[in-house]
């Protein structure tokens, strides 16, 4: 026969995690996650890039200069608020406050000097706050969207109490995404933005996986009295987190593959922040999905009157097989007793008849 693998046990409900019988803890884990995130996003704030805030961009290309020589020859024309960053490609990137025609010029020629490359092979970009502004908005607009068309599906396909968990875990994965980058000082850019909203519907889809799963499992629960909800959602859960686990391994593959090889070595840093969203998105996407959804699902749906009475019909059937079980045992140690006792009837030994002592010698 062969061996069962991890995966099997799971499936046949042999080995799994609690998930839904741990919830208490897992919500612990998750809200000193939020509070990590919105302390950091209080106190830290967000990096935001020249996009929002507005301000010049310049590329240097074959840069021999060092990006303190870059930062100190660029500060002594604007006065301060450089941000200089060499990419894998040679490339010094030197951003600065909104300039003027004329800084931007003086900025061009001395980091030309500086970095010993030609002016005209510099280029600047001059970006103003309102594009930020409006990829904000038109953002927010997206998500709005995109949560009520989130709402009316799950409501129609599950039940409101699932569409109120599947939200609770997207703003669970966005908050702590956007505290990661409050709390790492990772620039905000409009990539950023694209991989936040990215991020929303890959949550949502392995969302959808397990719920699909609890549902089909669940469908005429309350004819019987053997398992509960609660036990049923969460042999759920751990027959298809072993999927939920291959499908995020082979999504943050070509996502890593993008942070090494596009960003590390080709100098690409929109790629990076898009990135970057989207890996650790994707990773607290699969936490929330298991951790957070489910268990708050599952605690929904057991205040419903049907379920409830499930759980009392459950626990009834097990505490009369526990009492059965007890009183069996307690037949058996009684009967052994008796068994095993002098003058009673299996433990009376048979004794040979002695004959009187005045016919002992007759023969």
């Amino acid at each position: 026969m062969a061996r069962m693998t991890w995966g099997d046990r799971l499936y046949t409900g042999q080995s799994g995690i609690n998930f839904v019988g741990r919830a208490r803890l897992w919500f612990s884990i998750s809200a000193v996650l939020l509070l990590i995130s919105i302390g950091a996003l209080v106190f830290r704030g967000l990096n935001l890039g020249i996009e929002f805030t507005g301000g010049a961009v310049f590329a240097v290309p074959q840069a021999t200069c060092s990006v303190p020589d870059a930062r100190s020859a660029t500060e002594g024309v604007t006065e301060g608020g450089v941000i200089v960053t060499e990419t894998g490609a040679g490339i010094v990137r030197v951003q600065t406050e909104p300039l003027t025609p004329v800084q931007t010029q003086e900025v061009i020629d001395v980091l030309a000097q500086t970095c010993n490359v030609r002016a005209e092979a510099i280029t600047s970009q001059v970006v103003g706050p309102t594009w930020g502004a409006e990829i904000t908005s038109k953002g927010i607009q997206a998500l709005v969207v995109f949560l009520i068309l989130v709402t009316l599906f799950l409501s129609i396909y599950f039940e409101w109490r699932f569409a109120v968990a599947a939200l609770a875990a997207l703003a669970h994965d966005i908050i702590i995404t956007v505290g990661i980058y409050a709390l790492t000082g990772l620039p905000v850019t409009p990539a950023t933005l694209i991989g936040f909203l990215t991020i929303l519907g890959y949550s949502l889809y392995d969302t959808v996986v397990v719920f699909d799963k609890i549902r089909e499992d669940t469908k005429g629960i309350t004819g019987q009295s053997v398992l509960s909800y609660a036990e049923v959602a969460n042999r759920s859960v751990n027959q298809v987190l072993v999927r939920s686990i291959n499908t995020s391994i082979t999504s943050l593959l070509p996502v890593l593959a993008i942070i090494i090889v596009g960003a590390g070595l080709l100098g690409a840093g929109t790629l990076l922040d898009l990135a970057v969203a989207l890996a650790v998105g994707m990773f607290i996407g699969v936490y929330s999905s298991l951790f957070v959804a489910t268990p708050l699902a599952v605690i929904l749906k057991s205040r419903q009157e049907d379920i409830r009475a499930l759980d009392r019909r459950v626990s009834s059937r097990r505490a009369g097989q526990a009492r059965r079980g007890d009183d069996d045992t307690a037949a058996g140690e009684t009967a052994s007793v008796a068994a095993a006792a002098p003058g009673s009837a299996a433990g009376t030994r048979a004794q040979p008849k002695r004959q009187p002592r005045s016919k002992r010698g007759k023969k």
